[in-house]
């Protein structure tokens, strides 16, 4: 899947929208900033773009990133400004930071991500000189790993080769994509992928060469762990399946990158594992959490090492069993599949009963971070969003449908996501809730006309979700329509107003609000809406 769309989930809580649009809040003072007159400024999508009208670009060649964290993000881009506007160079940056924080979010395109400033020289020479002389004023300074790129020295500093001009070609999976020309003279898509990569025809220049053999150094050889798999990536990191070579017991590898992944209350993937130790740490013993092994560094990145537990995750077992999906299931298949929804919500909450003993908020209960083991025990895992009761404030990690509103804190979030888990696993709709909470009572009723549950289960999940009366609420007044010509009519209507309400003919780049831009490219170069 391509991960770039999630991005286009962080502007709007409701639709999809560009990232650009709507995000000028706490902008950079360059934003505003005129360059001199011999220079060119322009706003293209994410990017503010800034060249001198009498320079001259060759079509692709090495470009240079720049990295950075929301502390020092200013000062980075104070410094890079009057040196590339001195010397005439071409550059492009973020303009505040919510797009930086976009750029760095826990789901954003790793291939692009921690891009703060691109640079663009006009020689190899000149590349040098750049890293050479801006790497000496910025050293110290900390920013995002750019994965796509070769780090010069230890500082924020990154460089790559690709495209500058705007040239696109069809990949081979059908995608539109960025291009650079081989020596044949065929586009080719400029790849920004997770590892640093030269086209075969591109030869490295001898100044780059001392830093990869750097990055080479950095390697899993001598761990005492032999990775078996990938099992997830995301911006702050991967999971891994491995072996301890010491004891041949399977475990799991948790990765977190320093700087990168944030989330919205700031917290990098560091940090967030950090909170994971920490919690593992005082769970220890209780056969409803994995088991915590070890911890370590590699190359700036931490690692947690837990038991590997075998199993599968709620989500895939009740998609496997929902009875709905089934034209053939008869009652005993639905009252079968009931008892066994019945039995998983009460182990969850067995088991989130039982952290919270421990005086630990996990604040991210959903189907995907429970596993079902072979013999039916369940098992909760991801502890990146948990906190000290005592410490603990509004949720900041959630998946649809088990978010709790803003307001609630500590016990309560988790009290929330069982609430939403006692209704999804009879109706998987739970994410309406939050557009309407009188859904809450609607799927209530629905669910317990579909299965058979004790109507008391599904009262008290309501009155969590709404703090009313449970799932009687509304249903004399809930709309209705018959499957008729009428109803048909009446929901034709409906549906033809409900575009209407979401139109917005004050944009001119679009419509209506669940519109995607057709060629919204997170890579890129000089000159196009998303380029990096």
């Amino acid at each position: 899947m391509d991960k770039r769309y999630e991005v286009y989930c962080l502007t709007h809580p409701h639709f999809y929208d560009t990232p650009s649009h709507g995000r000028t809040r706490r902008r950079f003072h360059q934003t505003l900033r005129l360059p001199p007159a011999s220079w060119l400024r322009e706003e293209l999508g994410d990017w503010v773009v800034c060249r001198p009208v009498d320079t001259a670009l060759p079509p692709q060649g090495w470009k240079i990133h720049v990295s950075a964290c929301p502390d020092n993000a200013q000062a980075i881009l104070d410094a890079v400004w009057e040196y590339c506007v001195q010397r005439r160079i071409a550059f492009k940056f973020l303009p505040g930071l919510d797009t930086l924080f976009l750029a760095n979010a826990k789901y954003a395109h790793r291939g692009s991500s921690g891009k703060f400033v691109t640079m663009y020289p006009a020689d190899e020479a000149e590349c040098e000189r750049v890293l050479t002389e801006l790497g000496t004023a910025l050293d110290g300074l900390q920013g995002p790993y750019i994965l796509s790129d070769l780090r010069w020295g230890a500082g924020p500093l990154y460089v790559r080769y690709g495209a500058f001009a705007d040239r696109y070609c069809v990949s081979a999976d059908g995608a539109v994509e960025q291009a650079v020309e081989d020596p044949s003279g065929r586009l080719v898509p400029d790849v920004r992928g997770p590892t640093f990569q030269v086209p075969e025809w591109v030869p490295l220049p001898a100044f780059l060469e001392p830093h990869l053999a750097e990055r080479h150094r950095t390697t899993v050889a001598d761990l005492p762990y032999r990775i078996e798999k990938a099992l997830h990536f995301s911006n702050g990191g991967g999971l891994y399946a491995a072996v301890d070579t010491r004891t041949e017991e399977r475990v799991v590898l948790k990765e977190a990158r320093p700087h990168a992944g944030l989330t919205a209350d700031g917290a990098d993937a560091v940090t967030r594992l950090e909170r994971e130790r920490t919690a593992l740490e005082r769970l220890r013993g209780l056969p409803c959490v994995p088991e915590l092994r070890d911890h370590f560094e590699l190359g700036g990145h931490q690692f947690l090492v837990e038991k590997f537990i075998e199993g599968r995750a709620l989500h895939e077992v009740f998609v496997e069993r929902y009875p709905p999906t089934d034209l053939d299931a008869d009652a005993a298949v639905y009252a079968d599949y009931a008892s066994w929804a019945l039995d998983m919500h009460r182990q969850v909450e067995e088991a989130v009963a039982a952290v919270h003993e421990r005086g630990i908020v996990i604040g991210d209960v959903h189907t995907f971070n429970v596993l079902v083991r072979p013999d039916g025990r369940v098992v909760l895992i991801d502890f990146e969003g948990a906190s000290d009761v005592t410490q603990a404030g509004r949720q900041v990690l959630a998946a649809p449908g088990f978010t709790a509103p803003r307001g609630a804190t500590g016990f309560d979030i988790d009290r929330y996501a069982l609430a939403c888990l006692r209704i999804f696993l009879f109706l998987p709709l739970t994410g309406l809730i939050e557009l309407d909470g009188g859904k809450a009572g609607q799927l209530a009723r629905e669910a317990a006309r579909l299965f058979p549950v004790p109507r008391q289960f599904l009262d008290e999940a309501v009155r969590t979700l709404t703090g009313d009366g449970g799932m009687a609420s509304g249903a004399d007044d809930e709309p209705r329509l018959e499957p008729d010509h009428s109803g048909w009519l009446r929901a034709r209507t409906s549906m033809a107003d409900a575009v209407l309400a979401a139109a917005t003919p004050e944009r001119d780049d679009r419509l209506f609000p669940g519109d995607i831009e057709q060629f919204a490219d997170p890579g890129g170069g000089l000159g196009v809406a998303h380029g990096a």
